[in-house]
Protein backbone atom coordinates (compact mmCIF):
# COMPACT_ATOMS: atom_id res chain seq x y z
CA UNK A 1 0.00 0.00 0.00
CA UNK A 2 2.77 2.45 0.77
CA UNK A 3 4.16 1.89 -2.73
CA UNK A 4 0.99 3.23 -4.36
CA UNK A 5 1.01 6.20 -2.01
CA UNK A 6 4.50 7.17 -3.11
CA UNK A 7 3.70 6.57 -6.79
CA UNK A 8 0.58 8.74 -6.83
CA UNK A 9 2.34 12.10 -6.25
CA UNK A 10 5.00 11.22 -8.82
CA UNK A 11 2.34 10.22 -11.32
CA UNK A 12 0.56 13.53 -10.77
CA UNK A 13 3.77 15.54 -11.26
CA UNK A 14 4.71 13.51 -14.34
CA UNK A 15 1.23 14.06 -15.70
CA UNK A 16 1.83 17.83 -15.82
CA UNK A 17 5.50 17.65 -16.88
CA UNK A 18 4.72 18.70 -20.49
CA UNK A 19 2.72 21.70 -19.26
CA UNK A 20 5.19 22.96 -16.65
CA UNK A 21 7.31 25.08 -19.03
CA UNK A 22 4.39 26.57 -20.96
CA UNK A 23 3.04 30.12 -20.46
CA UNK A 24 0.57 30.77 -17.62
CA UNK A 25 -2.34 31.08 -20.05
CA UNK A 26 -1.66 27.58 -21.39
CA UNK A 27 -1.48 26.20 -17.84
CA UNK A 28 -4.82 27.82 -17.01
CA UNK A 29 -6.47 26.43 -20.15
CA UNK A 30 -5.07 22.96 -19.37
CA UNK A 31 -6.40 23.12 -15.80
CA UNK A 32 -9.85 24.19 -16.98
CA UNK A 33 -9.86 21.31 -19.45
CA UNK A 34 -8.86 19.03 -16.59
CA UNK A 35 -12.04 20.01 -14.72
CA UNK A 36 -14.26 19.97 -17.83
CA UNK A 37 -14.00 17.05 -20.20
CA UNK A 38 -14.44 18.84 -23.53
CA UNK A 39 -14.87 22.54 -24.34
CA UNK A 40 -14.88 24.77 -27.40
CA UNK A 41 -12.56 27.75 -27.74
CA UNK A 42 -15.36 30.19 -26.88
CA UNK A 43 -16.31 28.14 -23.81
CA UNK A 44 -12.67 28.15 -22.72
CA UNK A 45 -12.57 31.94 -23.10
CA UNK A 46 -15.66 32.22 -20.90
CA UNK A 47 -14.33 29.85 -18.25
CA UNK A 48 -10.82 31.31 -18.05
CA UNK A 49 -11.85 34.96 -18.56
CA UNK A 50 -9.01 35.22 -21.09
CA UNK A 51 -9.36 37.01 -24.44
CA UNK A 52 -10.13 34.65 -27.37
CA UNK A 53 -6.76 35.44 -28.97
CA UNK A 54 -4.93 34.37 -25.79
CA UNK A 55 -6.97 31.17 -25.59
CA UNK A 56 -6.13 30.44 -29.23
CA UNK A 57 -2.41 30.95 -28.50
CA UNK A 58 -2.61 28.74 -25.39
CA UNK A 59 -4.37 25.97 -27.32
CA UNK A 60 -1.74 26.12 -30.05
CA UNK A 61 1.03 25.75 -27.48
CA UNK A 62 -0.80 22.89 -25.75
CA UNK A 63 -1.38 21.10 -29.06
CA UNK A 64 2.29 21.52 -30.02
CA UNK A 65 3.24 19.97 -26.67
CA UNK A 66 0.87 17.06 -27.34
CA UNK A 67 -1.20 17.77 -24.24
CA UNK A 68 -4.49 18.71 -25.91
CA UNK A 69 -6.37 17.06 -28.73
CA UNK A 70 -9.06 18.64 -30.86
CA UNK A 71 -11.90 17.37 -32.97
CA UNK A 72 -14.74 18.89 -34.95
CA UNK A 73 -18.02 19.47 -33.19
CA UNK A 74 -20.83 17.26 -34.48
CA UNK A 75 -23.43 19.93 -33.77
CA UNK A 76 -21.50 22.73 -35.51
CA UNK A 77 -18.70 21.75 -37.90
CA UNK A 78 -17.25 25.27 -37.73
CA UNK A 79 -16.29 24.71 -34.09
CA UNK A 80 -13.55 22.53 -32.66
CA UNK A 81 -13.79 20.80 -29.32
CA UNK A 82 -10.71 20.47 -27.14
CA UNK A 83 -9.92 17.88 -24.51
CA UNK A 84 -6.93 17.15 -22.31
CA UNK A 85 -4.81 14.10 -23.16
CA UNK A 86 -2.74 13.91 -19.95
Amino acid sequence: MSTTETVAPDAESDRWADVRDLPPSAKLVAKVLDYNETLSQSQLAEETLLPPRTVRYALTRLEDAGVVESRFSFSDARKRLYSLKV
